[in-house]
């Protein structure tokens, strides 16, 4: 499969293929070590790109991302039921009053979802790949409760046609 996402463009450096050992610990642990910051920004650009070449291929209402599906949809929705998801407002998900919706939501998945709170990019715009203008950093379960939206809503589902195999 080709890949056409933009992620290389993200400025992670030249060790974007490489195998990186991540620390076992919480990253409260690991305050502003650069090494450790490049690790976990490994991981999620290596998490970003798996995802992206999922939706490039495969019918995104057809996928589950987690086996809690389910319950982060429809949490999210009780919680979150106006957030626009088709492109997202940086300044909504991290305002005072959104980073505390936001935590309280977090922690309600922090035994059922195995790293809920690790750092993880996501498209601001629906209709686009990762670039550096189209990617923000959230934790893992809010990035699972706008994607699982985004794919059950249909967002989603233009990236197979404009980004997956050309014909």
């Amino acid at each position: 499969m080709e890949n056409t996402s933009n992620l290389n463009n993200l400025d992670l450096g030249n060790n974007q293929g490489a195998t990186v050992p991540l620390p076992s610990t919480s990253a409260e642990d690991y305050v502003n070590d650069p090494v450790l910051e490049e690790q976990w920004a490994m991981k999620a650009f290596q998490h970003a790109e798996t995802y992206f070449n999922l939706l490039s291929t495969i019918d995104p209402r057809q996928f589950r991302l987690t086996r809690h599906d389910d319950q982060i949809y429809s949490r999210f929705r009780e919680v979150f039921p106006k957030l626009k998801i088709d492109v997202l407002d940086e300044n909504e998900l991290k305002s005072a009053e959104g980073k505390q919706q936001w935590r309280t939501f977090c922690e309600e998945f922090r035994e059922l979802v195995d790293d809920y709170n690790y750092g993880t990019l996501v498209r601001t715009d629906a209709q686009g790949e990762y670039s550096s203008e189209n990617t923000i950093l959230v934790v893992r379960v809010q990035f699972y409760a706008i994607e699982i939206a985004r794919n059950r809503e249909g967002f989603n589902d233009s990236i197979r046609n404009i980004f997956g195999r050309k014909k």
